[in-house]
């Protein structure tokens, strides 16, 4: 007889629950045995030699293992990354024993507890006014409403506040959860304008989409007068391509409550793809988005209001973008909505050779792809189409309700 070995493909511990349950497993062990069926590979920085050599022993001692560097292994004393590779049970049993142990590993410990918890959470819904927003019943689309005359995508309407009003009721109907409005052009070598200039175009079209339709609305700006001046209007969230680094910013966003979108962005548009370069990349935008994350909830802004962005094409290769979509899932580990903008970017022209207008499904591909990773909130040119790539990559990941039609 054929026994037909099959390797499963399990995410979560909730998967492995229900397919140990469906073999006919007695449903009280099911918990307990998906405990240990869920791996996690944790990377971790800064372990000093003598907390890593005692890392490793505690995590033989459970079964799990601990990769060090070579000179850990030497005595060598000064702090270096490690990576652990255990499951929710054997981490568990690791949490307990950290606390008893010296060179700061009960701090490692509580450390890692926290970043296991939030990645395997959903982070709370965002709080716009008088509205929530929740996060993970489905992947949210932020419909991009440019108002530049020099938009990359060539999507930009200019100083229009009519056409926006169209734009944004069309995006609605579509399905957007969320409209993003910018006037500022971010593109590579873009120089930037003033102040007053982004206020002259951003003010009437960011008040026409809020008297036209009932989406939140987000501002696009790296300016705290701009953000202050929108957020006055009835704007609802802060959308921060300089991750809250102009002066001014936090304390904008942090007295008006709104939500604030934290980006990733090597250099400035101007220089930003002039040879990005990276030692290792994922650490170092994950770095980058702690950091800038920890310096916002210094400031008075709320942990849970804060969106996470990597930034896609903003001081990145082709590479480095594609293996930031592969990789995303590992910024949930901030425990924080993950949002990315992929729409029509050159790295899918490059992968494709196809100019911004011709970029429909490669951006459907990789949004596909970015919400498989872990993708809380997608923002996209193209609304009708992404909204249905959104609903059935979801469909697929959570199941589908046929009694409810969603």
């Amino acid at each position: 007889m054929k026994h037909n070995p099959r390797i499963l493909t399990l995410r979560t511990a909730e998967d492995a629950r229900r397919e140990i349950e469906r073999i006919g497993a007695t449903p009280a062990i099911a918990p307990r045995m998906a405990e240990k069926a869920t791996l996690r590979i944790v990377r971790l920085e800064n372990v000093p030699g003598k907390a890593a050599s005692i890392l490793k022993q505690e995590m033989l001692a459970r079964g799990g293992e601990c990769a060090v560097a070579h000179d850990v292994a030497a005595f060598d004393p000064s702090p270096q990354p490690c990576i652990l590779l255990g499951t929710m049970r054997q981490y568990s049993e690791l949490s307990r024993v950290l606390p008893t142990q010296p060179f700061g590993l009960q701090e490692l410990g509580e450390e890692l507890a926290l970043t296991l918890k939030r990645y395997e959470s959903t982070p709370p819904p965002l709080v716009c006014h008088d509205r929530q927003i929740p996060i993970g019943d489905h992947t949210l689309v932020m419909g991009i409403i440019n108002v530049t005359p020099d938009s990359f995508s060539g999507d930009g309407i200019g100083v229009d506040a009519e056409t926006a009003a169209c734009q944004a009721e069309n995006f609605a109907r579509s399905g957007a959860d969320i409209l993003d409005i910018g006037g500022e052009s971010t593109r590579p070598g873009s120089e930037g304008v003033t102040a007053d200039e982004e206020l002259k175009r951003v003010m009437p079209c960011l008040e026409a989409a809020l008297e036209h339709t009932d989406l939140p609305v987000s501002i696009d700006t790296s300016k705290p007068q701009v953000a202050k001046a929108a957020l006055e209007a009835g704007a609802h969230i802060v959308n921060d391509v300089n991750a809250l680094r102009t002066e001014g910013m936090t304390e904008v966003v942090a007295e008006s409550g709104a939500p604030v979108v934290i980006m990733h962005m090597l250099g400035k548009p101007r220089d930003m793809q002039m040879d990005p370069t990276y030692d290792d990349f994922i650490t170092e935008v994950y770095s980058f988005l702690v950091e800038r994350t920890e310096a916002a909830v210094s400031g008075g802004i709320t942990e849970t209001q804060i969106v996470i962005d990597p930034g896609f094409g903003f001081g990145k290769t082709v590479q480095h973008n594609l293996e930031m979509v592969h990789r995303l899932a590992e910024f949930r580990s901030l425990g924080r909505p993950v949002l990315i903008g992929p729409s029509r970017k050159s790295s899918i022209g490059k992968v494709l050779d196809k100019p911004a207008n011709e970029r429909l499904w490669g951006t459907a591909a990789t949004v596909t792809a970015s919400i498989l990773n872990g993708a809380n909130i997608v923002r996209v040119h193209d609304v009708e189409q992404m909204v249905q790539v959104a609903r059935m990559t979801d469909a697929i990941m959570q199941g589908w309700d046929e009694d409810a039609g969603s």
